[in-house]
């Protein structure tokens, strides 16, 4: 599932801007390729952040994997509840699942995101 009005990385982040600020996950496709999500180590807010830099770390039955920051910034909000119910990512990834929130340095970062179709097309769906 790709929902229209969101953002994407090709690393398979969901990005949803709303003013100055990006909320950040993964996409329902990453966490289908994990497997049950049993361990999420989150940022600490006021940390600063550039494109591409690793911001988190989720560990999963198959794999673990690292969540990249899609736009430069600094993490404002941290979804502190995926410390004790990391499996909220694989039940809502766009929804409760949502990992962090980030104050937007540089619109122009936006440009550099997939829409919707396009990551539809990067996965095959």
């Amino acid at each position: 599932m790709v929902l229209d009005g969101l953002y994407y990385t090709k690393e398979h982040e969901w990005v949803k801007v709303e003013g100055d600020i990006a909320s950040v996950g993964i996409t329902d496709y990453a966490q289908g390729e994990l497997g049950d999500v049993v361990y999420v180590e989150l940022p600490s807010t006021n940390k600063k952040v550039s494109v591409g830099d690793t911001f988190s770390t989720i560990e999963a039955v198959k794999a673990v994997s690292d969540v990249y920051s899609p736009v430069s910034g600094e993490i404002v909000e941290v979804h502190r509840e995926l410390a004790t119910v990391p499996d909220l990512i694989n039940k809502d990834p766009y929804g409760s699942g949502w990992m962090t929130k980030i104050k937007i340095a540089n619109h122009d970062d936006i440009k550099n995101l997939l829409s919707a179709d396009e990551y539809r097309k990067l996965i095959g769906e």
